[in-house]
């Protein structure tokens, strides 16, 4: 399971395991957890579900998201080019 970023007691990661799915990223912290897929051509972050996350969680996640957007984008085709081969 990658981690790819660690931000605000956010760790931000993939999971190695989950087949071809487009490009996500899985949030936690705590008890709290959520995935986002990530629309690269529309610049945005949809939310695939959310556990224990306040409302206030949810925006700092996306904030997150979006402030290492292009950054999340290229660990995500680095870590399909190594998995891939």
């Amino acid at each position: 399971m990658p981690k790819i970023l660690m931000i605000l007691g956010w760790r931000v990661f993939f999971y190695s395991n989950e087949g071809n799915e487009p490009i996500h990223v899985h949030c936690q912290k705590g008890d709290a957890e959520a995935k986002y897929w990530i629309d690269v051509d529309g610049f945005e972050a949809i939310e695939a579900y959310a556990y224990n996350l306040s409302p206030a969680d949810k925006r700092t996640v996306r904030k997150i998201i979006f402030q290492h957007f292009d950054y999340i984008v290229t660990e995500w085709n680095k870590f399909l080019e190594t998995r891939n081969g």
